[in-house]
């Protein structure tokens, strides 16, 4: 079967989407490696599996054969390339329906997305009315910063995620968190032994999920010259078309060093131009996406925040002396939830967290999720989700209110 390759494509969600693996269709296209991104309208090979067909009949709609089939339009378009820039339906047309991955509306068995997202955050939305979803700036390449509510009570405590564009998969860690608490709530049952019900009424918990949409989509699917940033991010990356280990954003800053919180220090031991890692930039809070975040918490009493980032299985929760006694506290109830280690400093500075207890004089954390190089393997997820679920649930419960 042929395949043209759309944007967003990777080896990993094309396997799932056609029910096969990454290692047959490689093998089955031998020109591709692994590493390679896949560029759009690129023709593949694919192998055989058991796919479904459907011929259009009058009066079809892309809803109407979603519903019958029980999957979603998305996924329908995903599988038919001749739909990506129509919904239009000819009668007599020939269509892949692609048998639904999970009956979740995250998927977290494939590379997570900006495009995944902005898609499930509106299938959330439909599902489950009363989550609140904000749009508080853009990212350098317009893309929408999403925060969600979930909750309304007056305490509210603040999660983000995807500050580094290779550590995404802080990303569905948040994304399916969300969902699970919605659809607890809906149900008005426990979710890990949590009263969801009684944290909706007494707390808010705010999420950012996707801090750098634009560095984890260069991480994920490469650049294409049409991009305003392509030179200038070939040349920050010394020709070199690889980007699995870049954590900055599109213009080469890194917005966990962006902070004013020994922000001079930690900046004089970095890069000092745009680079894939660590440069702070020419100030700090320069790029659209800090600039967000910043305004974002100052215009919320947040009584505390948790930065997921990746790697290390660690808790950091101290910074130069300023954090407030309980931390400590906190911290090793955090590391009983998660088995992950606290650590008191990091050895360095500049970042979300550092700023946030230096500026609040409130309880911060950074944590580290997983094990492994960046980007850390899809296959952690159940592992990760599990040891950080309790965390995120029980921090409302563990702060004081503001």
């Amino acid at each position: 079967m042929e395949y043209v390759v759309q944007k967003g494509d990777t080896l990993l969600k094309l396997a799932n989407r056609f029910g096969v693996s990454r290692e047959s269709i490689l093998a089955q296209n031998p020109f591709l490696r692994k590493t390679d991104y896949l560029v759009p309208g690129l023709m593949l090979s694919l192998p055989h599996a058991i796919v479904r067909k459907y011929e259009v009949q009058k009066g079809d709609t892309l809803p109407f054969i979603s519903e019958k089939f029980g999957i979603s339009g998305r996924e329908i378009i995903q599988a038919n390339s001749q739909l990506a820039n129509t919904s239009q339906l000819t009668v007599g047309e020939k269509l892949i329906i692609p048998f639904s991955v999970s009956k979740s509306i995250v998927q977290t068995n494939q590379e997570y997305s900006y495009k995944d997202v902005r898609d499930h955050l509106e299938s959330l939305k439909r599902v489950y009315p009363f989550i609140l979803i904000d749009v508080i700036g853009t990212s350098v390449l317009g893309k929408n910063l999403y925060a969600i509510r979930l909750g309304c009570g007056k305490k509210k405590v603040f999660y983000s995620g995807a500050w580094h564009a290779n550590e995404w998969l802080t990303t569905p860690v948040l994304m399916k968190f969300i969902e699970d608490y919605a659809a607890a709530y809906s149900k008005g049952i426990p979710l890990r032994g949590y009263n969801i019900t009684a944290l909706y009424s007494e707390a808010s918990i705010w999420i950012v999920p996707m801090v750098n949409p634009d560095g984890v989509e260069l991480v994920q699917e490469g650049i294409m010259p049409e991009c305003p940033y392509y030179e200038e991010v070939l040349s920050i990356n010394n020709g070199s078309r690889a980007f699995r280990q870049w954590t900055a954003n599109i213009r080469g800053v890194d917005l966990n060093h962006q902070w004013p919180a020994l922000w001079e220090e930690e900046t004089s031991t970095s890069p000092q131009k745009p680079s894939p890692c660590h440069y702070g930039g020419e100030k700090p809070i320069s790029e659209p996406e800090t600039q967000a975040i910043y305004s974002f918490t100052h215009s919320h009493s947040f009584a505390s925040v948790l930065a997921f980032h990746s790697q290390g299985k660690e808790i950091f929760w101290g910074f130069n002396g300023f954090e407030p006694f309980e931390s400590e506290g906190i911290a090793k109830r955090l590391e009983i939830l998660s088995t992950y280690c606290p650590i008191q400093n990091a050895g360095s500075g500049a970042g979300y967290k550092d700023w946030f207890i230096q500026e609040f004089r409130r309880p911060g954390f950074t944590i580290e999720i997983g094990t492994g190089v960046n980007p850390l393997p899809i296959e952690q997820f159940d592992m990760i989700y599990n040891q950080n679920l309790s965390m995120m649930l029980e921090l409302p419960f563990l702060v004081d209110d503001y």
